[in-house]
């Protein structure tokens, strides 16, 4: 069963690619003879044209994280059928769309983010709420994947040793390519041999540290990475982290096809479940990345328009790289839907859904001659990749917010619009969440309704920007309107769920959160741009 489940998945996403994601591609009425704004304002830090594998590399595994790891694992609770189902229609219809079309705008608009647009349609108040939105939630973005990678390096030190490793890999490969113009092809090699030789000296020299100096040292290396240039190691080490995601879903495809697991958690386990709440709403921010996530548009606009080299490149980057997250989605879902359901309650009780998806895939490398304890190292240090990677691009984007909203006319606020104190500043406020005791299944409801609250006012910037041009809008428009109503809903009950449980810190953190999203929208109302 879980085998059918994995190539029905497969067969369906590329079919979507080629039919709605062509059909997408025809309405966005591209023009690929205009230079993108990586040429048009070039300036080696932010803006710089990469090949499209490589952005392809930066894009996905920016994108990916954890999120379509332990979302969907989660959100098994409710059973696998639900969670199924919606990965494929949310993939298709809503995160693929929303990821390619934040992406289109973004580049039309010379690189501008979506508080950009934001500010074309609802004026300068608008945007900046937007922002302020925009940048709360990056805030629980870095703690939650601080949390899940101190997490990780805890729990196996040696993954700890092996992520520094390719750090400085990634580090050497920029060099080689950038500056020394080295061929791509053998710097890959080498550099994909490096990152798995990595492995074993993280075997022998071992990294133990506790929960505390990993948050502290994941910190100080954010800061860092929030501020160099993105060829130094953003690029480098994106692009061959996506080596690490395309062999643990190669591995993951072909451990399922040896394994052939069963499924032993119930299709369905109702629509009310205890302690976590209905089906409706709380299912669709659970499974958050999984599906469709705003934290993609903040990506899309923020990082990959000032990168991509030819317009040629959109679909397969923008919609193209949802459905292969979608895909890794579905193959989480079926390490969790293995086990029985009370394994998998179990599991979850300790607050580490992530360590299902590890010892799940070195269950299925055991199939192809690989030792379940490599196995089991190699899965960390791939989940430690996802988060990391995230992790850097979520405080550079929340930099780049947190500047934005000082802007005056061309000039930046001296203090605030600096770089290195709007960094300080953000990996400040996340580190009080990383440091909360609550830990990630606490953090991941409220982060999940905030990411996809996000997705909704991107959705509604992109709506507003074809309806402005009297270009059809309803593809987005109906996705913005679901999203809407799921969203107000589960962050009101979570709002309503931590202020019971005394957990004030997330419960204000929901409360402001909702507070501008609705305010976003009351000014889109006003404005008659929806």
């Amino acid at each position: 069963m879980g085998l059918l489940l994995m190539l029905l998945a497969a067969v369906i996403f590329i079919t979507a690619y080629h039919t709605y994601g062509r059909w997408i591609a025809r309405k966005f009425k591209i023009d690929f003879n205009k230079k993108t704004p990586a040429h048009e304002h070039r300036d080696g830090v932010d803006f710089e044209p990469a090949k499209r594998y490589v952005l392809l590399g930066h894009h996905f595994a920016s994108i990916a994280g954890v999120g379509p790891i332990v979302g969907p694992i989660a959100g098994a609770m409710f059973g696998w059928l639900p969670v199924f189902l919606w990965i494929i229609i949310g993939n298709i219809f809503m995160g693929a769309v929303h990821d390619f079309a934040s992406l289109v705008v973004s580049v039309r608009n010379g690189g501008k983010s979506i508080g950009g647009l934001m500010e074309e349609y609802l004026g300068k108040a608008g945007k900046r709420v937007f922002l302020v939105f925009t940048w709360l939630a990056l805030i629980l973005i870095i703690a939650v994947f601080t949390i899940v990678v101190a997490n990780t390096f805890t729990a196996y030190p040696q993954v700890a040793t092996a992520s520094g490793t390719f750090m400085i890999t990634a580090v050497l490969f920029g060099y080689a390519v950038y500056v020394k113009k080295a061929p791509l092809f053998i710097s890959t090699v080498i550099g994909v041999a490096l990152l798995l030789a990595g492995i074993a000296v993280g075997g022998v020299f071992p990294a133990k540290f506790g929960y505390t100096v990993w948050v502290i040292v994941l910190l100080a290396y954010i800061f860092i990475a929030s501020v160099t240039p993105v060829w130094i190691l953003l690029q480098p080490r994106d692009y061959l982290n996506s080596f690490l995601l395309y062999m643990i879903i190669l591995a993951g495809f072909i451990g399922v096809i040896a394994y052939r697991p069963d499924i032993s958690l119930p299709a369905f386990t109702g629509f009310n479940v205890k302690n976590t709440g209905y089906l409706f709403p709380i299912l669709f921010v659970t499974v958050a990345c999984g599906a469709i996530s705003g934290f993609h548009s903040i990506v899309a606009s923020g990082t990959v328009s000032k990168q991509l080299d030819t317009k040629k490149d959109m679909q397969f980057v923008g919609y193209g790289g949802m459905l292969l997250e979608g895909m890794l989605a579905v193959i989480a879902l079926i390490t969790a839907a293995m086990l029985t359901q009370q394994n998998y309650m179990l599991s979850l009780s300790v607050g580490k859904p992530e360590e299902i998806f590890i010892k799940g895939i070195a269950a299925f490398t055991v199939k192809l001659g690989i030792p379940f304890e490599a196995g089991v190292s190699f899965c960390a240090l791939v989940i430690s990749a996802f988060a990391l990677t995230t992790l850097d691009t979520a405080a550079r984007l929340g930099r780049y917010t947190f500047q934005e909203l000082f802007e005056v006319k061309k000039t930046n606020n001296p203090v605030f619009g600096n770089m290195y104190v709007a960094t300080i500043i953000t990996v400040g406020v996340a580190a009080l969440f990383a440091f909360n005791k609550s830990g990630t299944m606490a953090i991941w409801p409220v982060f999940g309704s905030a990411n996809q609250l996000l997705a909704c006012l991107a959705l509604l910037a992109v709506t507003a920007y074809f309806a402005k041009r009297k270009e059809n809008n309803l593809f987005v428009k109906i996705p913005a309107l679901f999203m809407f109503l799921v969203t107000v809903s589960a962050i009101a009950f979570l709002m309503a769920k931590n202020f019971a449980a005394k957990n004030y810190l997330l419960a204000v953190l929901a409360l402001l959160l909702l507070g501008t999203a609705l305010y976003v929208v009351k000014l889109a109302r006003d404005k008659k741009v929806i």
